[in-house]
This record gives C-alpha cells, structure tokens and sequence, in this order.
C-alpha cells in the first residue's frame, strides 16, 4: 500500500467512533470527511460512482465503508447450517423450542426442546430423507404451520443440502399444486389436514417421492399403491428410520441456495424468490449490529413461518440462543398464549397493533371519568419523558401501565413491525404502555428480509430507519409521479436496494427478474420513498397500487387505510378509486362489539347484525368518525372518503381478499365488492348538486 493510500485510510478511519453518547452520528465532524462520504446522522452518503455521477447511495452509518456480508463477532458462520451447529454447540442444554400441553383436553404450560435435542432431531430427519433416497439439492416441502418440527425439518435441510419451499397453509390447492410443480418438490412434510388435500392432486403432482405427516399416528397412514410411486410416512417414523441410519452431514456452501419463497402477490401465479444461505445470514448478521438479543430472551413465534419477517426472526434466535415458543395455531388465543409464555421480544405487524391500540384507548374511556384523567396523565407525563430523554417516573407504570404490560405477558422489552407501515401514534402509545423501545422495520423476501430499520435510542416516530449494515439504498426518480431526488426538502423516488441480501431471482423466470434487478445489481422495490434528516427513511407510497382521480389527483390507498384503521369502528378497510370518479368510497370490515355498543347507546333498534350495518345511521356514524380521524391525520379533502360499505366479513386469506402478508389483495376485493362500490358511486352521483355535462 502506498503511503498516500495510507494517510487516507487512516483519515478514514479517524471519523469513525463508537456509538456511544447521545449523538446518533457516528462520524466526527472534520471536513475531510467529506472527500470519503457525507455525515447524514443515521446513514452516510456516497456517490454512485466513484468519480462521477451524485452523492445519493446511502449506507448505515454503523458500517459505511464495507457492507456487512457475516456476524461481526463471527465471521466463521457463512450458511443456516453452521449457524445452527455453532448454537447447538453452545447453547446445547438451553431451552430452544416450546409447545404448550394438552392434559385432559386443557391447554397447559409449555414443554421445551433444547438445542442439544433439536440438533439430534435434526440429524435425524434429515438422514431419515436421505435413507428415502431424497439426492441432495432437491426441494422440500412444508406444507403445515408454525410448530417446533417446521424449524427442525428446515434446519435438517440446511444441513444435508436440501432446499425449503414452504407452502402456505393458506394459498390454497391451486397454488400448493403450482408450487409443487414449479420447484419440483419431491417430499413434502404436511399435518393431518394438508394430507386429504394433496392426495386429491397427488397424480398432478409427478415430482413428489415422499409425503410426510407431523402429527399423524403410524396405524392412520394411508398406504398408497406401489404404481403410485410416492410413499407416506409419519413424522415419527421418519425420525427412528433416521436415528437407525444416521448420515454425515452434506454441509451447503454461503453461494448455495437454502430456500425458494414464493410470494403470493397480489396477482397472477405465485413467484419464487431464490434466497441463498449467504442472502440470509447477510440480512441476520447487519440486524445484529444494531438489535441484540439474548439467551434469557423468549420469543414467540406465530408469524407465518413461510413468510421472510419471521424466517429471519428465526435465523436470529438461533444466533443469540434464544427460546422459541409457539403459539396454538388460533389467532384468537394468542392473548393466551402469551400469557403462559411471558415473552421478552415480540414481533408483530400494524394490523394486531392497532387493535391493541383501539382496545386499550376503549377500555380507557369506559373506565369512567376518574381513570380516564389518570391514564391521560401518566400517558402525557411519561411520554414527555421519553421524548426528552429522561427516565420516566416509576410511578405511572405502578399505578397505570403495568396492568397494560400484563396483557402481553408482562416481560416484554422489546418490539418490532414490520410488513405494513404503523400509524406514528400508535408507536408512540406501544413505548409509552409498554415500556421499552418500538422499532420499525421495512424489508421483503427479495431483499432476504430487512432493508432498513429504526434505530433503538430514536424517538422520531413516522419512518423505518436507516439502512441494514449489510445493503446500501438510493431513490430513483419517478417523473410519472413527480417524485425527484431535487425535490425539496426532502429527495423523494422510488426505493432501490444493493448488496449481499439482494436475491439470486425469481425461480424459473428471468423476465420478471430482469423487472426488478437492473444491470448494476439494484433491486427497485416498487414503494417510493423519501430521506428524512438524519438519514432516515420514510414510506410514502406504492408504485403499483397508485391510482388517478378523475380530476387528476393521485391516491395511495395504503396511506389513507392506515389512517383509517385507528377509527374504532374499523376492524380493516378497502378503499376504492379510479379515474372515472372523483371521489373515494371505502369497504369497511366492522368491530361488531363497538358497533352493537353505539347502537344500544342510540337506542337503536335491530333484528340482526347484518340489519345494522345497513342502517344509514350506522353508516353515517361510521364515516363521521373516519372523517375526524382522517382531519387529525390531514388527509386532504380528495383523500377522505365520501362514502362507506358496512360488512360483518372480514378480509381473509380464505375468501381471497388477503395476502398471507396481511395485505390487500386490491383487483380481488374490487371484484368481490363489485355491487357495493357501483352502488355507493350511484349514491353519491344521485346526491351531487353539481351540474351534470
């Protein structure tokens, strides 16, 4: 190295400090910084280009001159596989997987696994799939839901070098067939009630060798005949033909792939999302800098684990030893679930915050007058505290927020969402309740999960962050919708990501790959966003799902039903527009408790629920509070809705309204909602004193 390559490196390094202190930048203010990178707080600036083109690729300021490919602390660990083998090694008698006990037909307490046992089980299962002559490199299929032998089978497939295609639960059989066939699949692990479905198909599905059932009793396995060429086997079995003939391990290398994720989208068939092990450990190993966790954290999984948010999550227990316990596989009993578990971490998304939100604000003003001026002043006193960076009194959580605490379990310390954008408030309202830091991340399966993510001691609320460690972003401008990188104050376009967690592409199809991935390795993500001070970044619309009033004013859907899924009458909302109208009308899915109470409190009168929710009354009670919301929030006049459909349904994965990421499926809900919409459309037409041409 040459002695001028030498002063600069040691210039470099001299900005770089620890992250200790108040101050969120981690560069010194010295000028000649700016000849390497420019300090923007959270993130730095670089050029694109070494000597031409502008300063606009940002990186984490935690690691600005190299992105972080492994884990800091062990840069040995370069596939899932030997992040579990490492975790086996040391956390061998820790409590690692927890399902709770059936006694007498009662849910009790939960039963754990430890590392040093699911390691064993490990082994065996995947030796069980070599014993059924499974060659290495095929694709395994997990057909069931969140339990501890989902984890073990995709750690047996890390270890053997096989590939994990999870199959939502909840696609359907149509996708399920799709799947199987596209990634030529040939054993699937599924449950009692995935099997009858794929045995219906069994003779479309001609790559499929070997089905195994979790769950299943060996004397119930159906026997299928020999021309069939497929064999079912229990779970059980599986396991005791694998322990009689174990197998060495067939370690993966970083540049191999460990799983296809098919992603539902919004439409058309599902595409699959080639991640290698280096993809995840990458997007793991630049969380870590940031998020820690621990040996004596408690984690509980209930996130779909065939979607990227809680395969991550689940790649960084493993990392930090942490105990795993799994919900009953019933939404409506996670409350309970949590309360025998007692999590320490809990990763969740805005759909489930906001009804914690709603139910605790509820709560509040039904308590009567008296706690609800308690509430309000502890709820003030603390979060003024935190926004000045002070400890709170610990009085307001003795007298107010520990009852909060207690129903999620009472020992969580730390919170995560993810998958949707959350409301500022309701952020705000989950530190102040919960007592302990909220962050929020951004991310997708093509990006092995997290793209960027709010830092701990931040208590700007309304942004997901500065960039994963491990990828570096730039906006690109969208001139179709006025967003520009000069646009001021802030740059705004669309949101392009770079680096080891960017995805191989999509399985199979390399038109769609070449859609998304541009020739200098950007990944454009379709979401526009813009860079707030600080180096933080903020979500403000979606490419695709933009529309065009008819008097020319764009909306983005998603912003206007986050607003108004605060509305206490609001279970969740679809909101409709198009270029041959000019205002906006919204399908809402109704709180019935919420809405059964306001109409008893109006003296209403109604046979049935579905009565109700046709009342004018309640519709027009409905839209007056998303009004006052939507003031609060300053959508403008042409964002607010003019009209609301009342239903009882909500939107679901099983009628096809939702995808399994909880998003709105908007071309389906437009169809299934079809009368509604021309109904309120002619409504308001009918209603417009405006002359008509």
């Amino acid at each position: 190295m040459d002695a001028a390559a030498q002063r600069r490196l040691k210039a470099i390094q001299g900005h770089i400090i620890s992250t200790a202190g108040e101050s969120p930048s981690l560069l010194r203010p010295n000028q000649t910084a700016g000849e390497f990178f420019s300090e923007k707080g959270y993130s730095v600036v670089l050029p694109e280009k070494l000597h031409t083109g502008k300063w606009n690729v940002y990186r984490s300021a935690r690691s600005p001159l190299k992105l972080v490919s492994r884990f800091p602390d062990h840069p040995e660990i370069g596939t899932l596989h030997d992040n579990f083998v490492r975790s086996v090694e040391t956390f061998r008698d820790y409590k690692y997987l927890g399902t709770r006990i059936r006694v007498d037909g009662t849910v009790g307490e939960y039963k754990w696994m430890t590392y040093g046992e699911a390691g064993t089980a490990r082994s065996a299962i995947g030796s069980g799939l070599v014993y059924h002559g499974i060659p290495k490199g095929s694709s395994v299929g997990l057909y069931f839901i969140n339990r501890p032998e989902w984890m073990i089978v995709d750690h047996a497939c890390s270890a053997y070098s096989f590939i994990s295609v999870p199959l939502y639960d909840t696609l359907g059989p149509d996708a399920v067939n799709f799947i199987v066939n596209h990634a030529a699949v040939q054993a699937i692990f599924c449950v009692p009630q995935t099997l009858n479905s794929l045995l219906s198909y069994l003779s479309e599905i001609p790559t499929v060798r070997l089905i195994v059932v979790v769950g299943g009793m060996d004397d119930s396995m159906p026997s299928l005949p020999s021309t069939s060429g497929v064999e079912v086997v229990s779970y059980s079995k599986l396991l005791s033909q694998g322990r009689s003939n174990l197998q060495p391990f067939c370690p993966p290398k970083p540049d191999d792939v460990a799983t296809i994720c098919y992603t539902s989208g919004t439409t058309g068939t599902p595409k699959g999302a080639v991640l290698t092990h280096g993809n995840l450990i990458a997007s793991v190993a630049g969380t870590s800098i940031s998020v820690k966790f621990y040996p004596s954290d408690v984690y509980i999984s209930y996130l779909p684990l065939a979607h990227i948010y809680e395969r991550a999550n689940q790649v960084m227990t493993v990392y930090s030893g942490v105990a795993v316990g799994f919900y009953q596989g019933d939404n409506l009993k996670l409350m309970d679930d949590m309360a025998a578990l007692r999590p320490t971490i809990f990763c969740s998304v805005p759909r489930l915050y906001n009804r914690i939100y709603a139910g605790i604000t509820n709560a509040v003003k039904t308590s009567g007058a008296l706690r609800e001026r308690l509430f309000n002043a502890a709820y003030n006193a603390k979060k003024q505290a935190i926004l000045n960076g002070r400890n709170p009194s610990p009085m307001w959580d003795r007298l107010v927020f520990n009852k909060i605490r207690e129903k999620l379990g009472g020992r969580v310390r730390y919170m995560v969402s993810g998958a949707s954008p959350l409301s500022p408030d309701v952020m705000d309202f989950l530190k102040v309740c919960f007592g302990g830091p909220v962050s929020e991340g951004y991310g997708m399966t093509e990006t092995s999960c997290v793209i960027s993510s709010m830092d701990e001691k931040d208590n700007l609320s309304g942004h997901v962050g500065s960039p994963n460690p491990a990828c570096e972003i730039k906006l690109v401008d969208v001139p179709e919708m006025n967003y520009t990188s000069e646009d001021q104050p802030h740059p705004r376009g669309e949101i392009c990501v770079r680096g080891p967690i960017v995805f191989q592409g999509y399985y199979k199809d390399e038109v769609q790959t070449r859609e998304v991935v541009d020739e200098d390795g950007w990944l454009h993500t379709g979401d526009i966003g813009l860079w707030l001070p600080g180096g933080r970044l903020k979500i403000i619309d979606r490419k695709k799902n933009i529309f065009k009033l008819a008097q020319g004013e764009y909306i983005a859907p998603e912003k206007i039903e986050n607003v108004y899924a605060k509305c206490k009458f609001v279970a969740q909302c679809f909101v409709y527009g198009d270029s041959l109208n000019s205002s906006l009308v919204a399908i809402v899915s109704v709180d019935p408790d919420l809405l059964k109470a306001w109409a008893a409190s109006e003296g209403i009168k109604y046979k049935d629920l579905g009565q109700l929710c046709n009342d004018p009354r309640a519709r027009a009670a409905v839209l007056a509070d998303m009004d006052t919301i939507g003031r609060e929030a300053q959508l403008r006049g042409f964002e607010s809705a003019k009209a609301v459909t009342l239903v009882l349904e909500p939107f679901t994965m099983e009628n096809g309204l939702l995808t399994p990421t909880f998003k709105i499926k908007r071309p389906q809900a437009k169809a299934y909602f079809g009368k509604e919409i021309s109904k309120m459309y002619a409504e308001l037409a009918s209603s417009d004193p405006s002359p008509k041409l």
